[in-house]
Parts: structure tokens; sequence; C-alpha cells
């Protein structure tokens, strides 16, 4: 693996902001949900089975490495959870945040007796609370209403987790075709979760007898009575506090609102003529939810994308400095100008005049679309431009309809070649063609189906030049560029004039690698990022270092002089190599 520049490593920890902590947090606690629920499950085959999964289950997570990463995740999550009760201004949710944050908010109170009880009694006096022990209190010991609480604490946070992991990844591009998938284990492993606690608990009611209580509930397996008041007492404490944190937090927020108010009132100019007027503290998107002002923003006010991109007009200078997740995405985009801010992270404390970069009409402030797949999501995708030399001449000599037939068979063997290989036409510029490769494949993969249709193309201008042997003084000649990185795809034009395309720099850079083929005598230039990614060795192809048109730093490309020879490059390669990966959660 490749060891990170230091730019790398200042770029990686300046894009960790909440939503990274909360995600990862979140990620520990789920895996910890799953084995708890895999090892309830075990309870449709026996007690017995329960006992032994429990001992695995309990051996894991309750090593010290891992319990310590495990219980600072809990504490993280928990105030993470109240600080988003805090943090937000308006409450116009979609349904399933807001189920989200109520769940989230509710699972400490749902699991604070049962998770404390056992972790107090196993750290404080050494006994170690199992299903028998736990079973007998909520089937036997215990009113009828504590099990139905035990089951809201399952469905409570198995759907709170699987929202959060809905909502991360249902921008990846694997998630269309593993949804079934996750849905079906989203439905059964709860059930059979329940179902197992419900098998057990009856294998505890007909074990029940004086001897199974005297070998199972004796004071060395549950304590005495003075040393479970003491848990119960830590239980109601920490119970206390947890409940008094959302109170602190929801009294903040009323304090936070006669603050403003009495702090004054400033006034945001959409350049458009219109004026809202709004307390201090506010973020922009924030001001315009509030006002009913429509606002771009596809992912609803996280700093994930940057379409609420605002344009301040007059003097910045007394704006509040970016915070680290705004100056991490302006600079993802290339945003460098001091008057480019977003309008989710700005709050602004003066009046303020500014114009959206975005128009709202696509997509409102809180995010909602007909079809938000198209409205703008960030992808790593593989960029193929190819060209065709001499169609400027090749029109000197012809009628209009000629060289238009020409260049349309021209494209239609390109079109040929990209689609068998797993990619797709996109943008038709003159005699010149934009693919798209990745967006239903792994990067390896895109870069690989690339490869492969560079070199198809070359196999088909080769018949076409046949076909046109009697009409052509030469043969059609091509350059093709491939890079790969990140872009945004989705829906550009206007009303009745959209159409679906990528932009960023990968693209412009294919682009720029397709003019060089010229100046490098070859059919192909291939970016080191491609070459990397594909898995083609060091010494496959023949390195350059170029300086690219619109870029300060050179970049390290490969020139292929006859495309036909990469299919067999890439033919030869492990079709199982592992490459670092390029989706990075923002």
């Amino acid at each position: 693996m490749a060891r990170l520049s230091q730019e790398q490593l200042t770029r990686l920890f300046r894009g960790i902001g909440v939503r990274q902590i909360r995600l990862v947090s979140g990620m520990i606690l789920f895996a910890y949900v799953l084995s708890h629920f895999l090892n309830h499950a075990l309870g449709n085959f026996s007690l017995d089975a329960m006992a032994d999964g429990v001992q695995l289950h309990t051996g894991f997570w309750q090593f010290l490495p891992v319990a310590i990463v495990f219980y600072t995740a809990c504490l993280v999550h928990a105030a993470l959870g109240v600080w988003a009760l805090y943090q937000r201004r308006q409450f116009r949710w979609k349904a399933m945040e807001l189920l989200q944050l109520l769940l989230g908010l509710t699972i400490p109170i749902l699991v604070m007796t049962h998770v404390l009880g056992v972790r107090l009694a196993l750290t404080l006096h050494g006994h170690e609370i199992l299903y028998p022990q736990v079973l007998f209190a909520y089937f036997v010991s215990w009113p009828a209403w504590r099990i139905w609480g035990l089951v809201a604490a399952i469905l409570a946070s198995w759907i709170h987790g699987c929202i959060g992991l809905h909502l991360w990844l249902r921008m990846k591009p694997f998630y269309k075709r593993v949804a079934p998938l996750l849905l079906a284990v989203a439905v059964l492993l709860p059930a059979l979760a329940i179902l197992g606690v419900y098998q057990g608990g009856r294998s505890v009611v007909d074990n029940d007898s004086v001897e199974w209580r005297a070998e199972n509930l004796s004071p060395s397996k549950l304590g005495t009575r003075e040393q479970k008041a003491t848990i119960d007492r830590a239980v109601d404490y920490a119970l206390v506090f947890y409940l008094g944190l959302i109170a602190l937090a929801l009294l903040a927020r009323g304090a936070r609102t006669l603050y403003e108010r009495r702090g004054g009132m400033i006034n945001l100019s959409y350049g458009n003529g219109r004026t809202v007027r709004v307390p201090k503290g506010l973020t922009v998107l924030e001001a315009s939810l509030r006002s009913n002002v429509p606002h771009a923003s596809v992912c609803g006010g996280r700093a994930r994308c940057s379409t609420c991109r605002i344009r301040v007009i007059g003097d910045h200078a007394a704006l509040p400095e970016p915070s680290q997740r705004e100056a991490f995405v302006l600079h993802r985009v290339g945003a460098n100008d001091p008057s480019i801010r977003l309008a989710c992270q700005l709050r602004p404390a003066t009046d303020l005049t500014f114009f959206q970069l975005f128009l709202p009409h696509a997509v409102s402030a809180d995010g909602h679309a007909a079809n938000p797949s198209r409205i703008g999501e960030e992808r790593y995708l593989v960029s193929l431009f190819v060209d065709m030399r001499g169609s400027t001449k090749l029109a000197e000599k012809r009628l209009p309809f000629d060289t238009v037939f020409i260049v349309n068979r021209f494209l239609g063997a390109v079109s040929q070649a990209v689609l068998e290989c797993g990619g797709q036409p996109n943008q038709f510029v003159g005699d010149g063609q934009l693919a798209l490769f990745g967006l239903d494949s792994d990067p390896q993969t895109a870069c690989r189906q690339a490869l492969r249709a560079a070199g198809m193309i070359s196999t088909n201008i080769d018949e076409l030049n046949q076909f046109l042997s009697h009409d052509l003084r030469e043969p059609i000649r091509f350059g093709v560029g491939i890079h790969g990185g990140e872009v945004i795809i989705g829906d550009i034009g206007y009303r009745d004039h959209m159409v679906f395309t990528a932009l960023g720099d990968a693209v412009n850079v294919a682009a720029r690698l397709q003019d060089m083929t010229k100046n490098l005598a070859c059919e192909v230039v291939v970016s080191e990022e491609v070459r990397i990614t594909a898995g083609l060795a060091e010494d496959s192809l023949p390195p350059q270092e170029v300086t690219i048109r619109g870029r300060a730093e050179t970049m390290i490309v490969r020139s292929v002089e006859h495309a036909s020879a990469l299919p067999a490059l890439v033919n030869d390669l492990n079709p199982v190599a592992v490459q670092l990966p390029h989706d990075v959660a923002v």
C-alpha cells in the first residue's frame, strides 16, 4: 500500500467531522447489535446453543481493547444524538430522519437497565449474568410488560441502525444491487432474534425447578440483595442523568432562541430582489428553510455536497472563517474564491447579500426531488474520451451528407465497443465522444473495461477502414484518453433539454490526454491512476511525465502506440487483484 503523503493526510483529517464520527461509532454499535442478535437467534435451536454462542460474543466484546472502543462508541454516539437534538434549527424532517433521531434518543432509555445491570454486576462484583438469569427475570420474575420493553429495544436498535446504513449507502454504486438482499436480512434477523428469545424463555420456564433455581439463581450468580440495590441505584442515576441531558438540550434550544432574538435580526438578500429577516445564528440554508425560500441542497445540509454554494456579494472579510468540514468540501470542488461559501455551514452575524450558484429548480432545500438519483451524485468513474483525427480535412472534399455518414459510422464503431465492454456512451461532441465506465461496477472493473474498450475501438475502426477503403484516401485514425477519479453525475441542462452526464476534473483530464496522443504519436494515453487501479504491471507500458493544461502539477501517464495491445494486457491480469479503495465517505 502506497504511503500517504502529508498533504493527503491533511486532507483526510480535514474531511473528518461530526458526521464521520457519528458514522464510525454507529457502525461499531451496529456490529455489536448484529452479533447479539445472531446470538439471540440461536435460541431457536436450544438454550445450550445460546449459552455456547454467548461465550464467543462476550469473549470478543469484553476483550479490553475492544471493550474500550465499544464503550467509547456508546458514549460518543449517545452524546451526538443529544447534540443533534440541540443543533437542529428547524424540524421539517423527512420521516425517516425524524424516526432515526427519535429512536436514537429512546434506545439508551430502553437498554440502560439491561446493559448497565449486566455490566456493573460483572465489573463490581464479578457476577457473570448470562441467558438463564436474564430470561428467568423477563419471563418469570418481572411483570409481562418488561418483555415487551425488550422487544421494543430490539426493534428500536435494529431500525435505527438500518436507517443509518441506508442513508450512508444509498449513494454507493453497489447499493441498488445488494439492497434486496440487505432488506431480507433487515426483516429476518430481528424476527429470528425475537423468536429465539421467546424459545429460550420457554426453555427456562419449562426447566424451572428448585434444583434449577439453586444452580442458576444463587447469590454467587446474581449477587446479594445489597449488591443488587447498589446496581439498581447506579442504573437509576444513569437514567436520570441521560434524561437530564435531553432536558438540558431542550432548555438550551429555548435559551438560544431567546438569545438570538435579543441579539438582533439580520437581513439576507438573495440577489433576486427577495430579502428575509432572520435571527442571528442560523445558517443561510436554515434561513431559507425557515422562510420557505427554495435553495438547492442535495444532501439536506450535511456538507456532503456543494450544491448549496453561494457567492457573497460585497465585502466578505467580516464573515466567520470556514469550518474544517466546509473548507474540505470547498477545496474538494476547487472553490478557492473566499466569496464562495456553503450555505449549510455559513452563519452570518451581519446583513448578507448573495446569489445561489445552483438554481433550486431541480431540488428544494430539504432535498426532495422527483428523481433524486439524477439530481447529483459523487462517484468514482473512468472517463474515456475518443476523437476522430482529420475530420476537418475529411469534410473539405466531400459533400456534407457524406461527411456526416462517415462520422456517424465512426461514432457507431466507438459506441459499440464501449457498450460491449460495459461502458456507457455519454456525450457526442462533433466527431468526438465521451464514454463513462463504473456506473454499475467497482473502480478496478471500470478501469479494465475502459482499457478493453480502447482495444475494441481499434478493432472496430480497422473493420470500418476496410469497409470504406474505396472511399477513403487514407485510413481513419483516432486518439483516446483514459482517466479515472471522483466526478459528479446527474442531469444537466434546462427544462426539456436535460442530459445525463459527468462533471469534474477527471473528465477534463481525459479530454486533455486524448489531445496528447497527437504529440506523443500514439493512439491511447492512459493516466497512472487508471494503470494502478486496473492492476497493470509497472513495466507494462512506458511512463512519461507530462504537464496537463489547466493543472499546476505534472502528471505521470502511459502511452500506448497501438490500442489493439491493451486487451491482452488486461486479460493477463489476476481477476481478484486487490486495489486501494477510492470511495471514501465524505
